[in-house]
C-alpha cells in the first residue's frame, strides 16, 4: 500500500456516496486471496455519512513483489468493515466464540484417552483351567516363567492339583526343568484385576511381549491423522468455509468416536484410531478460526487463546471419567457421546461473514451482520452496501518461506519451535502412567495447572513483549525437567518428581498459549497460512514420535526426563533468534485515525 503524505488523512469518505477502494490483505482469510476490499460507504436517511463508518486500516502493503524483505505482521489494529457494522467485540462474539470453545473437549478426551486405554497392566502366563486358585507367585515359580512371556515346555501339569503341597510342587517343577529346561512362548495371559486400571487394550488384545509395541502403533495411527489433517485442514476450510469444515469434521468425530466403543478388531480399531485423528484436528483448526473470524481487531489474539481453556477442564474431566469407568470401552462411549450434542449447534453458530464476503455470497453476510448488530445492541444504517473483494491469485507456496532472510529466520526457527513444542508439551501428557504415582491423580493435576498457566500468559503478552517470556518458558520447562529426571527412581521423593513435573507442565502450557499468536504475528498476512501450516507439518513429526518416548526409560530411567530438559533448552535458545514483538503504539497510525475520525 502507498505510503500515506504526513498531513493527508488516512482515509475519507466522498460525499457523493462512491466507494473508495483500498488495496488490503484481508486478515484470516486464505494466503492465496489476496483482495482489493472496497470500503463500505453507509448513509443515513438524509443522505449524509453515517457517524459509525469507521475506515478499515491495513497495517502492511501488497507483498506481491517478493523482492521487498517483509517484516512482522501487526494485526493488532486490524480491523475491517464488518467488524465496524456488527462492532469488533460484544455479547454476539462472546457467546459464539464461547461456543465454539466447546468443541476443543471431545478433541482433548480422544488425544488423552490413551493414557487410560493404553495403561500398563500386570500380566503373567495364563494357569490351567484347573490351578485357577494356585497362587500367581507360586504358578510363576513352578512355570519358570521370570518375563512373564514363557513357561517350561515339558512340564505335565494335568499332574498337579491346587491342594497339591507346596514341596512336591517345586519337586515337580525342577525335576521338568533338569530334563529339559525348554522355555516356550506362553499363547495366553492373565491379568491383575484389582490395580485401578480395569480392562485397557493391554488385556483385550494380549498386547504383551512380542506384541508389547502395538499399544505404542495404536497411539501413533492417531497422531499420524492429526499431522495429516493439519497439512489439508487448512485448504479444506478455505475452500469450503469454515463452519461446513467444522460440522463435517464433528459429526464423521462422532461417528469414528462412537464406532470404536463397539470395535472388536484390533486392525479396525487402528484403522478408526487414524480417522479420527484425522477430523479431530479440522474440528480444532475449523473452530479455532471461524472463532478468530468473529472478532476484529486486538481480539482476535484474545479469543484465540480462551478458545484453549477447555483443554485443562476436558483433562480433568477425563481422568475422574477414566477412574470411575476403568474400562477404556465404556471410557469411549463417555467420551464420544459429547461430540452429539455439539453437532446441534449447526442450527446456532453461523458462517464466517469473512469468508462469506471473499466468496461473494453478499446476502448471508448481511443477515449475520444484522442479526449481531442486533444482539449487541448496534443500530445499523438504513442504506449500507458491501462489495465483495476482488479475488487475485498468489503464487505463493512454501518455498516462499526461504526467499528472504528474515522469513528464512523466522521459518527455520519456527519449525524447531514447533517441533520442540509439541514434544516437550505431549511427551508430558501422553506419558503421564509411565512417572509414577497415581495416574489419575496426576492427569487431573496436569489439567489444573494449566488453568492459571494460560491465564498468566494471556494477561502478560497483553502487557509486553512475547519473545524473552515465551523463551523463558521454555527454559523453565526444561529446568524443571532436569530437577524431575535428578530424583528419577528414587521412591521416597516421588511426590518432588511429580511437584517438578507439575512445574513443567505450567510453563511449557503457558509456551503453547505463546506459540500459535506468535508465530501469527511474525508471519506476514499473505504467507500465513503457509508458514503455520509448515509448523503443522513440524508438530506432526513431534506427535508420531511421542508414543515412543516411555520406552527410553526401559532403556535407562532417567533418559526420557533428560531428553525432553534438551530439547526444551534447546527450544528456548532457538526463540531468541526471533525478533521482539512488543505491545506497541504506532504515532502514525494513531494520528491518521484521529484525522480520520475528526472527517468523519
Amino acid at each position: 500500500m502507498p505510503k500515506q503524505k504526513q498531513d493527508e488523512p488516512a482515509l475519507s469518505h466522498d460525499i457523493h456516496g462512491r466507494e473508495i477502494e483500498l488495496e488490503l490483505q484481508l486478515p484470516l482469510l486464505s494466503s492465496k486471496e489476496t483482495s482489493k476490499f472496497p470500503l463500505c460507504v453507509m448513509h443515513d436517511t438524509v443522505g449524509k455519512p453515517s457517524p459509525i463508518a469507521t475506515p478499515t486500516q491495513s497495517p502492511m502493503a501488497s507483498m506481491a513483489d517478493p523482492s521487498p524483505v517483509p517484516g512482522p505482521a501487526d494485526d493488532e489494529d486490524e480491523t475491517d468493515v464488518i467488524g465496524d457494522l456488527m462492532g469488533h467485540y460484544g455479547k454476539w462474539q462472546l457467546v459464539m466464540t464461547v461456543l465454539l470453545s466447546l468443541f476443543q473437549v471431545p478433541n482433548t478426551f480422544h488425544i488423552s484417552s490413551s493414557v487410560y486405554q493404553a495403561a500398563n497392566k500386570e500380566f503373567w502366563c495364563q494357569r490351567p483351567a484347573h490351578l485357577q486358585q494356585l497362587s500367581v507367585d507360586v504358578w510363576r515359580n513352578l512355570s519358570e516363567s521370570q518375563d512373564n512371556c514363557h513357561q517350561l515346555a515339558r512340564m505335565d501339569w494335568s499332574q498337579l492339583r491346587n491342594d497339591t503341597l507346596p514341596a512336591q510342587l517345586e519337586a515337580m517343577a525342577a525335576e521338568a526343568a533338569d530334563d529339559d529346561g525348554k522355555l516356550v512362548a506362553c499363547k495366553s495371559w492373565e491379568y491383575a484385576t484389582n490395580d485401578n486400571v480395569g480392562n485397557t487394550w493391554t488385556s483385550e488384545w494380549d498386547l504383551v511381549c512380542d506384541k508389547e509395541h502395538l499399544k505404542n502403533v495404536a497411539e501413533m495411527f492417531f497422531l499420524l491423522g492429526v499431522a495429516t489433517g493439519g497439512i489439508i485442514s487448512g485448504y479444506l476450510s478455505d475452500k469450503f468455509g469454515r463452519k461446513t469444515m467444522l460440522f463435517i469434521s464433528a459429526v464423521l468425530q462422532t461417528i469414528f468416536g462412537l464406532w470404536l466403543y463397539f470395535c472388536s478388531s484390533f486392525e479396525l480399531y487402528l484403522t478408526l484410531r487414524a480417522l479420527l485423528g484425522l477430523v479431530s484436528v479440522s474440528v480444532t483448526y475449523s473452530g479455532l478460526i471461524l472463532a478468530i473470524e468473529y472478532v476484529d481487531g486486538k481480539w482476535r489474539t484474545i479469543a484465540g487463546m480462551y478458545n484453549l481453556f477447555p483443554l485443562p477442564i476436558s483433562y480433568m474431566i477425563i481422568s475422574g471419567l477414566a477412574y470411575l469407568t476403568q474400562d477404556y470401552q465404556r471410557l469411549q462411549l463417555c467420551i464420544g457421546i459429547p461430540g452429539i450434542f455439539l453437532c446441534f449447534l449447526w442450527f446456532v453458530v453461523p458462517e464466517s461473514p469473512r469468508w462469506l464476503l471473499v466468496k461473494g455470497r453478499i446476502d448471508e453476510v448481511k443477515r449475520i451482520i444484522e442479526a449481531a448488530a442486533s444482539f449487541n445492541g448496534r443500530q445499523l444504517p438504513a442504506d449500507y452496501q458491501l462489495t465483495p473483494p476482488t479475488q487475485e491469485s498468489s503464487s505463493q507456496d512454501f518455498t516462499y518461506l526461504f526467499r528472504s532472510s528474515y522469513l528464512r529466520r523466522i521459518s527455520i526457527c519456527f519449525l524447531c519451535i514447533w517441533f520442540t513444542m509439541n514434544l516437550v508439551y505431549y511427551g508430558i501428557i501422553l506419558n503421564m502412567s509411565s512417572f509414577g504415582g497415581n495416574v489419575y491423580l496426576n492427569s487431573a493435576l496436569a489439567g489444573l495447572v494449566e488453568i492459571p498457566a494460560i491465564a498468566v500468559a494471556m494477561y502478560i503478552i497483553t502487557k509486553v513483549g512475547k519473545k524473552w517470556l515465551f523463551s523463558a518458558t521454555l527454559f523453565c520447562a526444561g529446568v524443571a525437567c532436569c530437577c524431575a529426571a535428578i530424583t528419577e527412581g528414587r521412591e521416597d521423593m516421588l511426590w518432588l518428581k511429580i511437584t517438578f513435573l507439575m512445574m513443567g507442565k505450567f510453563t511449557i502450557s503457558a509456551g503453547n498459549t505463546i506459540m500459535p499468536v506468535y508465530t501469527a504475528e511474525l508471519y506476514p498476512t499473505a504467507i500465513r497460512n503457509v508458514g503455520v501450516g509448515a509448523c503443522n507439518v513440524a508438530a506432526g513429526l513431534a506427535l508420531i514420535l511421542t508414543p515412543y518416548l516411555s520406552l527410553l526409560n526401559k532403556i535407562e530411567g532417567h533418559l526420557l526426563m533428560s531428553l525432553l530438559t534438551a530439547w526444551s533448552i534447546f527450544g528456548g535458545f532457538v526463540v531468541l533468534f526471533l525478533p521482539e514483538t512488543a505491545v506497541r503504539k504506532n504515532a502514525s497510525t494513531v494520528a491518521s485515525r484521529r484525522n480520520a475520525a475528526k472527517q468523519v
